[in-house]
C-alpha cells in the first residue's frame, strides 16, 4: 500500500514537472483596451501595469510575430522565455495608455487595427499609428470592418481581407504580415483567403501557445480580459496556456 503511494506520488511530481517545463510555443497574450471602462475586455492601466511588470520580473523577453517567423526561417533561437503581447481594434488607449506602461518595462507589442475604423472616436488615428510604427508596435490587420469572417461569403471574405491589408500599407507605408480574426471567427473559405490575400500568418481565439510549427494561420492565443482575481488570474491564465501547449503537443 505504502509503496504504492510513493509510485503515484513519484508519478504526480514527473506529470507536474512536465507541465512546468517550458513548453514548444510561444505565449501571445490577446487584450484590447487598457483603461477604467467597466467591460470584459477593457484592463484597468493599474492592473496592466502589474501585468507588465510582472512580465518583466520573470525575465520574459518581448517579441513581435515578425521576429518569431524571421527565427523559423533563419534557424535562429527565441530568447529563453518570449512572450508577444497583442492587441485587437486599435484603440486610442492602447496607444495613450498600454504603449507607455510598456515602454516602462521595456517591453513592446501587435496591434490587430480596424482598417476601416481608424481615425473615429475612441480609435488610433494614422499618425498616431505612425507613432507607434517607429517606436517599434507591430502593426497587424483586423479586417477593414470587424465582420465575422465566417458569416460572409468567401468573394466578401476575401474583399475584407485584402482590402484592409491594402489601406494599412498604403497609410504606413510598410507590409502588414499578420491578421487577427475579428471575434475569433473563420471557416475553411477564411484561411484559403488569408493566405490568398498576402498574409504571413493569422491569430485566433483558441487557448494554448503560439507555434509556427503548425497552421500558421491558427495561431494560438492567451486572452486576457478583465480579471476577477487580480495577478492570480493572469498568472493562471499563462499557465493554462502552458498546459493546453503541453497537450496538443501529444496530438
Amino acid at each position: 500500500m505504502i509503496r504504492g503511494l510513493q509510485v503515484i506520488g513519484v508519478l504526480m511530481l514527473i506529470v507536474t514537472l512536465w507541465l512546468l517545463a517550458p513548453g514548444s510555443g510561444v505565449p501571445i497574450l490577446a487584450y484590447h483596451q487598457v483603461g477604467s471602462l467597466p467591460e470584459i475586455y477593457s484592463v484597468d492601466a493599474d492592473e496592466f501595469d502589474q501585468q507588465m511588470q510582472y512580465l518583466a520580473e520573470h525575465d520574459y523577453t518581448a517579441i513581435s510575430l515578425g521576429e518569431l517567423f524571421a527565427t523559423k526561417q533563419s534557424g535562429g533561437k527565441l530568447p529563453s522565455r518570449p512572450v508577444i503581447i497583442t492587441f485587437d481594434d486599435g484603440y486610442e488607449d492602447n496607444y495613450l495608455t498600454a504603449v507607455p506602461i510598456m515602454e516602462k518595462y521595456g517591453m513592446k507589442g501587435t496591434i490587430f487595427v480596424i482598417a476601416g475604423q481608424v481615425g473615429q472616436p475612441e480609435y488610433m488615428t494614422w499618425e498616431q499609428l505612425q507613432v507607434l510604427q517607429q517606436k517599434g508596435t507591430e502593426i497587424g490587420s483586423h479586417t477593414y470592418s470587424h465582420v465575422a469572417l465566417n458569416e460572409i461569403s468567401p468573394p466578401e471574405q476575401l474583399a475584407e481581407l485584402g482590402r484592409s491589408k491594402q489601406v494599412l500599407e498604403t497609410n504606413l507605408g510598410q507590409p502588414v504580415a499578420f491578421l487577427a480574426y475579428p471575434y475569433g471567427q473563420y471557416d475553411s473559405a477564411t484561411l484559403a483567403g488569408v493566405q490568398q490575400a498576402g498574409y504571413t500568418g493569422a491569430c485566433t481565439g483558441r487557448p494554448g501557445l503560439g507555434t509556427t510549427s503548425g497552421d500558421v494561420y491558427q495561431l494560438n492565443r492567451v486572452n486576457i480580459p478583465r480579471p476577477k482575481y487580480g495577478l492570480w488570474e493572469f498568472r493562471l491564465r499563462l499557465f493554462r496556456a502552458q498546459v493546453y501547449g503541453k497537450l496538443t503537443s501529444l496530438r
